[in-house]
């Protein structure tokens, strides 16, 4: 008894088509059906996909405009860069007189840089050291309210701050601290000597450190919060049944759950080491001077803005931009030797 080839419906051999399903005939695959399978499977994942690539494509062409093409201006870091040589700017790249690596080496014998450098990493430090933790603990504290409304208020007025511009900030500050503070007034009513903390080099690092806390440790509060909410209450019920106090519930199952959430902004606060706030410091440079004040955000604008020495400001630039991208690397790596994520999977 011979077998015969059971008949396919017109609509099964379509769907058999655009699933890219080669279809035997004869007992043999018909020539090029892989290529064809191939073709047709990537014009199925764009159709399918087609809203969703369109909704991120103009996130796409602005990281592109905005973020990858201007990477091609560091070219100006190996020239003696120009820009009046023609009113086009990718016309005065090309016009400008190359100098190779005579901008790295004039930055590495240059003593302004490399105190840059100091007061970057000592703000960078402090911020760390006493910025960090201050979010993860405020936010332990009003996690803890039990009254929703208090916590509510409580939020608000600790995350109205990030909305400040700096020159705000640094206004109000000026009128706590500054020379004719309120601070200063009232120990020269009290027979004391005034107090003028902005103006004070050697208290310089610690008012900026200050002025973060105050501004942006608000945001802080939030990413901890949420990340708290996703804690199951049950977690607590057991550890307080099995005899935790509130320290060790805290310890045990607050800080395990936020350990995620702080490997992942631990890792973008290194990586950002060495942005210590350039719009904060430059209005505060000339009050206490830039041998306590300059970073390197602020030396690249002195070199760039200001004496208009483009090609060397692009070189300071560019290595602060690798080290700050080995940074980011290097914290990830620790974090993924800790079991967490970090930025980006292994």
């Amino acid at each position: 008894m011979s077998h015969s080839t059971v008949p396919r419906s017109r609509a099964e051999a379509d769907d058999d088509d655009k699933q890219g399903t080669p279809v035997a005939s004869g007992g043999a695959t018909g020539t090029g059906s892989g290529a064809r399978t191939g073709k047709l499977g990537l014009r199925l994942r764009f159709r399918r996909d087609r809203a969703l690539i369109l909704m991120t494509l103009p996130a796409v062409l602005l990281l592109l405009v905005f973020n990858y093409l201007p990477i091609l201006g560091n070219i100006v870091a190996l020239q003696d860069y120009d820009p009046y040589v023609s009113d086009n700017g990718i016309v005065s790249m090309l016009h400008s007189a190359w100098v190779g690596v005579e901008n790295f080496q004039q930055i590495f014998a240059d003593s302004a840089f490399w105190n840059a450098v100091q007061n970057t990493l000592v703000l960078f430090f402090l911020q760390l050291v006493l910025f960090f933790p201050i979010p993860i603990g405020l936010a332990l504290l009003i996690n803890s309210v039990v009254r929703p409304r208090v916590r509510a208020i409580a939020q608000a007025v600790l995350y109205l701050p990030h909305f400040f511009s700096w020159v705000l900030v640094i206004s109000v500050f000026q009128q706590i601290f500054g020379g004719a503070g309120v601070l200063s007034q009232v120990l020269r009513q009290h027979g004391y000597d005034g107090l003028d903390i902005m103006t004070d080099p050697s208290t310089f690092k610690f008012l900026v450190t200050a002025e973060g806390i105050w501004k942006d440790a608000g945001w802080g509060i939030i990413v901890f919060l949420a990340a708290l909410a996703s804690v199951s209450p049950d977690l607590y019920e057991a550890a307080a049944m099995d005899g935790a106090g509130r320290w060790r519930r805290i310890w045990h199952v607050t800080l395990p759950a936020l350990r995620p959430v702080i490997a992942l902004l631990l890792v973008l606060r290194v990586g950002d080491a060495l942005t210590v706030g350039f719009e904060q410091i430059l209005l505060q440079r000339d009050a206490v001077g830039p041998g306590a004040s300059e970073v390197l955000d602020t030396f690249v604008w002195w070199n760039g803005v200001r004496n208009q020495d483009f090609g060397y400001a692009a070189a300071a630039g560019l290595i602060k931009g690798v080290v700050s991208l080995g940074l980011v690397l290097a914290a990830n790596k620790v974090a993924h030797l800790m079991g967490e994520q970090g930025v980006y999977k292994k």
